[in-house]
């Protein structure tokens, strides 16, 4: 099986970061599995992981009252899954739910903000990446809820 430190650096979140804040991450890191369907993680829940999609699919999910749940975002391989980890309250803002088999590596995002308190310019760069998605995920949601309520006046 391959180093998690090497699997991390292959990712698109991950490329390029400084091998001493890899593997940082990497011990703070495990390798996760989940169903076709199974629910991993609902939004209120606490976001103390996050993930690195290593293969599979995860559909980002919100409940829109009268019309039920709206995927927002499909998600692949290479793609983090979970951004509030680093944002107080640390909660979830979405359900995510495997849309088939998906292996995925699994990092613990307490660990992880420990080592950026300790280690402010690894804490920066992180927070950098993680924005990034964050912008990204916003845009993929705003565009979703425009196609919702798309001709209704």
């Amino acid at each position: 099986m391959e180093p998690l430190e090497n699997l991390l650096a292959e990712s698109a979140f991950f490329k390029g970061l400084d091998p001493r804040y890899l593997r940082l991450v990497a011990g703070c890191a495990s390798h996760a599995q989940f169903a076709a369907g199974e629910l991993i993680f609902r939004e209120g829940d606490e976001s103390s992981r996050f993930y690195v999609l290593r293969a599979g699919k995860v559909a980002l999910v919100i409940n829109v009252p009268g019309r039920g749940p709206v995927i927002i975002q499909t998600l692949h391989e290479g793609d983090l899954l979970s951004w509030s980890w680093i944002v107080a309250p640390y909660k979830k803002y979405f359900d995510a739910r495997a849309i088939e088999l998906t292996r995925a590596i699994a990092i613990d995002g307490e660990a992880v903000r420990r080592k950026c308190d300790e280690d402010p310019p690894f804490g920066y760069e992180l927070f950098k990446r993680v924005a990034a998605v964050t912008g990204q995920r916003l845009h993929a949601a705003r565009l979703q809820l425009l196609d919702l309520y798309a001709g209704q006046s």
